[in-house]
């Protein structure tokens, strides 16, 4: 793989300025969860261009096939996710968000310009593979039920019928340069959950003759985090958060309901289940007990995301060809959801983190705030380093 790592690099280099140039371009147009109508556009305007075969999957997803001229029945998936999110960004950058309220805050536009990026090396370098590689640009990551769940039941794991996939993501807090992997459990499974307790409000002062729904949503938060310290297998990481409470009452108002929003995270599908019906019932019944009543509601959402021991040990051991032992680092368990979980659940599957962080730059902002950015050298790497890991795998 010497000479091909020299020529993949090569490519890299020549390709960035172009990247740079697709990513912000994405930057300024973002668009939200399955309204990636623009982005779909876009997208296949450049596959067209190239050469590349594609169809239309999941409304605003678009799927590229990519096949190579040696022999091989061997195919490979590669995943970027397309979506922005609802936040306002920062003003002052020239490549800033033209949308108002809507910004590529968690690196989405990195993803597809890279894997685009990666589109071009690999087309260019078809003579030296053989199989097919599966360009996957999804919609909808960020909301449930997520666009990964959608394009699977529209078959985007058949015809072909990829063996493993991949996908990368960015990591502000991984500087620029470096990658990480993780094998095994990496990312949390992701539910959201609603809950509103109905008392009975009334004057402040008079709190007896009332059902007061702020008091016993206190007890419940309060409870309910048993079902992580007490509850919960010490081995099996667990958070459960609440985000929102919104009670409309006043100084000396005492409101009739309490409303909530919160998630909760885990690694075990079994203790998932089982920890989604005793918050039900905890809930329900510290209300019922106090007077009130509890509608307590679980959106099931993503699942846990695991990488698959003997692919991702593999990909290490090309990234650190590639870029060099030094500038691959481990990674931690993150309890963040990521609906590429999906596809992890159903063929083996790598998703490594991309460096792009820069704190000499002040490049350290986190995802989804409206101060996040990149240092844009690492889409050099990151569409040499993805077009080096497809190729070793598909020529293994």
């Amino acid at each position: 793989m010497n000479n091909l790592k020299f020529d993949i690099q090569q490519l890299a280099k020549a390709l960035f300025t172009e990247t740079v140039n697709i990513r912000r371009h994405l930057h300024r147009n973002p668009e939200l969860s399955f309204e990636e109508f623009e982005t779909a556009t876009f997208v296949k305007k450049i596959l067209s261009e190239l050469g590349i075969s594609y169809q239309a999957m999941a409304n605003t997803g678009v799927v590229g096939l990519i096949k190579g001229e040696l022999p091989s029945d061997k195919v490979i998936a590669l995943r970027a996710d397309m979506d922005a999110l609802p936040i306002m960004e920062v003003e002052g950058r020239s490549y800033g968000s033209q949308r108002p309220g809507v910004m590529h805050a968690c690196g989405h536009d990195v993803h597809t310009s890279s894997l685009l990026g990666v589109a071009k090396i690999l087309q260019e370098l078809r003579p030296h593979f053989g199989g097919t590689v599966k360009l996957i640009f999804q919609p909808g990551e960020e909301k449930l039920p997520g666009g990964a769940s959608l394009m699977i039941k529209e078959g985007v794991l058949n015809n072909p019928n990829p063996t493993a996939i991949f996908g990368q993501h960015v990591m502000p807090f991984i500087e620029v340069g470096k990658v990480g992997f993780k094998s095994g459990q990496y990312m949390a499974s992701t539910d959201e959950l609603y809950m509103t307790v109905k008392g009975k409000g009334g004057h402040g002062a008079h709190p007896h003759q009332n059902i007061d729904p702020i008091a016993i949503t206190a007890q419940i938060i309060t409870a309910l985090q048993q079902v992580v310290s007490r509850y919960a297998d010490p081995r099996i990481p667990t958070v459960l958060s609440w985000g929102k409470i919104a009670a409309n009452g006043a100084t000396n108002i005492i409101p009739n309901e309490v409303y909530l929003e919160g998630t909760f995270r885990t690694y075990d599908e079994k203790w998932r289940e089982g920890a989604h019906q005793r918050m039900t019932s905890m809930a329900k019944g510290i209300a019922e007990a106090m007077g009130a009543t509890c509608d307590f509601e679980v959106r099931k959402g993503y699942p846990f995301l695991t990488n698959d021991p003997a692919l991702t040990n593999k990909s290490r051991i090309l990234a650190e060809e590639y870029l060099g032992k030094e500038n691959v680092v481990d990674l931690e368990l993150w309890p963040a959801g990521e609906d590429f979980a999906y596809y992890s659940q159903e063929i083996p599957a790598c998703f490594y983190r991309l460096g792009t962080g820069n704190v000499a730059k002040g490049i350290n902002s986190a995802v989804h705030t409206s101060t996040f950015d990149i240092d844009e050298d690492a889409l050099q790497l990151s569409i040499g380093l993805m077009a080096y890991i497809t190729i070793g795998e598909l020529n293994s």
